[in-house]
Order: C-alpha cells, then structure tokens, then sequence
C-alpha cells in the first residue's frame, strides 16, 4: 500500500524532496486538500495562507532543481499558533483585542522557518492570550481533540495538538508557560516539547509569562521534533531570556537506545494526585518497564509535592500576565473571553511579598529538580492526570481545571517532552512526559525515540470518514 502523503515524516520528505520523487508544490496541495476535508470538524486553523503558501512551496521546488538547500524544514510544510508574529499576515491571539493586528516583522521562530524554506500554511487556534478557554465566546471556535472532536484537545496549543495529530501538517509551533506544548500533545497524543528556558527565542510572540514563557514544537514523532530544534534553537541578545549557550547536536542521541541510562520516577507526584485516571498512572508504570526492558536503570525518587510548584509557578505567571493586559483590562475588559477575563484578573491581588516569596521558591524548588539529576540522566513523570475531558463537562459559570502536571518544569526551565504512552478504554491518547537536564535536550529526545522505536505507537492515527482526507 502507497504511503499517503501526510504520513511521511520530515526526513522522509526531505529526502524525496531531494531526491525529486516529491515537490513542496504536491505536499502543500495535498495539506491544503486534506485541510479542507478534515479541520471543519476540529477547527484548528483559523487562517490559511494559500496563496503564499503555494509561493512559498514553488520557490523552494525552484531551488531545489538549482540545487540550493537552505535545510532540513526547506519545502516542508508547517502551521503557527497565532501567537506568533507574522509580517503582513494578522496574529489575533485568538482575541477580540486583537482581531485586526497585523505585524510589520516576523517572529524570530517565523523567520527562521522562512529562510529555510519552509512553507507555511496558516495560523492555528489556541486559547485566547494562551490563558482563556477552551471558550466560545471568541471570535473563532475553540479547536477539538482529532481522536474524538467531542473532547477537548488541551491548551493553550490547541490547534497546534489538533492540527499535528489530525495529519495536517508534520510540525506546528506551540507555547508553553504552564504547560501549554505538553498538555496538547498529552490529550491528542504527539510529541510535544518545551525546551530549556532561553534555548529558543520568544521574540515577536505575544508573551503571557516573561520569565515563564517557552516556544517549542508539536510533532508527529521525536525525529521531527529534533529536526524543527535545529532550525528554531539560537542566542537572540534581543530577547532578556536567551541563554547564550552552544545550541546541542538535537538528532545526536537518536537511535542509540538508554541502555545504562539511570531514570528516576517521582511517583508520588502522579500515583494518587487529585484527578489521576489508572489508566494514566498504570501507563505510566508500564512505561518505566518497558524503558526498563531496553536497559535503563529505573529509580523511584521523592521530591517536592507538586502543588509547590503549581502554586509558585500559578503565582509569576498571574500576576506578570496581568501586567502585560493591565491596560486593555482596565479600558476594554469586555472585549476579552470570560475564562480570560477571569483568569487575568486574579493577577491583580498578588502583592510584592506574594511575588517575592514565589521567585524565592523557585530557586528551591529548581534546586531539588536539579539535585535528582545529578545522578539521573532523566526523569519520567505525568503530562496529563487522565485522559482529554469532554467539552460537554466543561461548566460554562467556572474556569476550567484541567488535571495535567507540567507547572514544574515551567518554574524550573528543565527541557520536558511530552509522548505517547498507550491508549484509554475509551480510545484516548495517554502520555508521560521526560524530563532532563537543562540544555540537555539530545538526551530527552534519545530516550523518547528509544521508547517511540518499541512502543511504535506514533504508527495508529486517529481516522476520518472522509474520503478525500485519505
């Protein structure tokens, strides 16, 4: 049976790209055919950029037959969350305050797409500001889960976790402040990675958190994921949060398994949290064994209670999100979502000593992290609690809350990736996340790949009775 063209990977691609049994041109039309089949029943796009993106796949094919390859993303199609700056193209964050923003200069991470030569096909929904939903009283739906479009597909990345699980691009660009890449790969079971602080530059995306805020990618596998790092990863001296380290050899450590690799399992943190499902923690469990299986030394660690790190991250993120909206909070609150709304607003009673005490504790809680990796290579714990919640569930009056456990590493900085681990009953995805350390990333993605390579869980789909999406 012919592999149809939204399975092939980006080195897959790349190669037939390369090779000239494919052309960018052939890949986009067939994404934006399988688009218009598909996304009416999760609304992950809500803008489609055709007509540059047609130019963007015809000049890359140009190229190719004058034998310039400008990388691995050249030719490769791809989606942003909106937002991510996009000259000349509106970034909305999803928000009424924003409906007609149209940026004069791209985001660093959009930049560094285009001058490889990727194509972009359009912007992707998300919660509005990354804070508020999944809502319906935005000016465009709230995006749903592939594997079930009556579940949620998580947030604030929504339709970067829809849009990657779906087939409809091979990598879509998320943020993550509390767990905004991993929660979504979590609910629609992709590989979504949050890097060490400061390895990617946030330039030219609307922040939530200033010194909580990570860019990074949702793929379909571990190597797509390795190969968007190499082309998104950089010093940016006009972003305060880059960290100006060497960028890592991202593909290094794949394939070359974790056989004596120590891996420790801070059980306590998911085993009998509030909101955790059996399936998720047997998964998990499982997991290790099989991890186990391949030759890592797996290792129950204790460390701080989670909540510790919900609460202080909970703390830095409210209260910087609402100095950034203060303004637009106080002269057009009603143009923003209630979830937003509600949100944000808690911002503004954190006082100096609540927010002193918050920066003092993250130290401490980064401390301990960083202790138990000293003598493990990696960490393995829960992305989500339980499987993606129904939007039927959701009470329109509260807030929802959503049982994941990503806050830690957003107030440590460690690079954490969520994958794959199995699926519920009910045919949703379950995950674990790895953690590593920082500026570590080649180990994360190494065992992640190991893992991926035996479970092979990245080969089921969700499906679509849809015969032009085949």
């Amino acid at each position: 049976m012919t592999k149809a063209l939204h399975d092939y990977s980006i080195a897959e691609a790349g190669a037939a790209l390369r090779s000239g049994k494919l052309t960018s041109m052939a890949l986009t039309e067939h994404a934006f055919e399988r688009i218009k089949a598909i996304d009416p029943k999760i609304s992950a796009f809500i803008l489609l950029t055709r007509e540059s993106a047609l130019a963007e796949a015809a000049k890359a094919d140009a190229d190719f037959a004058k034998g310039i390859d400008k990388g691995p993303m050249q030719g490769i199609p791809h989606a942003l969350k909106d937002i991510y700056g996009t000259a000349g193209i509106r970034t909305t964050c999803h928000s009424k305050v924003l409906i007609d923003n149209v940026p004069k200069e791209d985001s660093v991470v959009a930049a560094k797409f285009k001058a490889q030569g990727a194509v972009m096909l359009g912007k992707l929904a998300t919660h509005e500001f990354a804070i508020g939903g999944p809502s319906f009283d935005l000016p465009f739906p709230p995006a749903r889960n592939p594997w079930n479009p009556d579940h949620m597909p998580g947030g604030s990345s929504s339709g970067s976790g829809a849009a990657v699980a779906a087939g409809l691009v091979r990598i879509a660009m998320g943020s993550d402040t509390g767990g905004s890449i991993r929660g979504p790969a979590a609910y629609c079971g992709t590989i979504g990675l949050k890097p060490t602080y400061g390895l990617v530059s946030r330039r030219g995306v609307f922040p939530l958190s200033y010194t909580l805020d990570h860019c990074g990618p949702l793929s379909w596998t571990v190597e797509d994921c390795a190969i968007a790092m190499e082309v998104i990863a950089g010093f940016d001296p006009q972003d305060p949060g880059s960290a100006d380290v060497p960028v890592p050899d991202f593909r290094s450590k794949l394939g070359r398994g974790v056989q004596g690799m120590r891996i420790g399992v801070p059980r306590h943190w998911f085993a009998k949290a509030e909101g955790a499902s059996a399936e998720m923690v047997r998964s998990i469990d499982d997991a290790a064994q099989t991890l186990a299986k391949l030759g890592a030394v797996i290792e129950e660690i204790e460390l701080p209670d989670h909540e510790l790190y919900n609460a202080c991250g909970r703390v830095i993120l409210l209260s910087e999100a609402y100095a950034i909206h203060e303004k637009d909070f106080q002269t057009r609150p009603l143009d923003y979502g209630l979830y937003t709304y509600l949100r944000m607003c808690m911002g503004a009673f954190v006082t100096a000593t609540d927010l002193t005490q918050a920066m003092r504790l993250r130290r401490e809680l980064s401390r301990a992290v960083n202790a138990q990796l000293k003598h493990c290579d990696a960490l393995i714990t829960a992305s989500a609690l339980a499987p993606a919640p129904a939007f039927a569930d959701i009470d329109p009056k509260a807030v929802p809350n959503f049982p994941i456990q990503t806050m830690a590493q957003d107030v440590t900085g460690n690079p954490a990736m969520s994958i794959p681990t199995g699926f519920s009953a009910s045919g949703l995805p379950l995950s674990m996340q790895i953690v590593g350390r920082a500026f570590d990333e080649p180990t994360v993605l190494g065992i992640g790949a190991a893992f991926e390579a035996a479970t092979k869980l990245h080969e089921r789909r969700p499906t679509f009775n849809v015969a032009k999406a085949a």
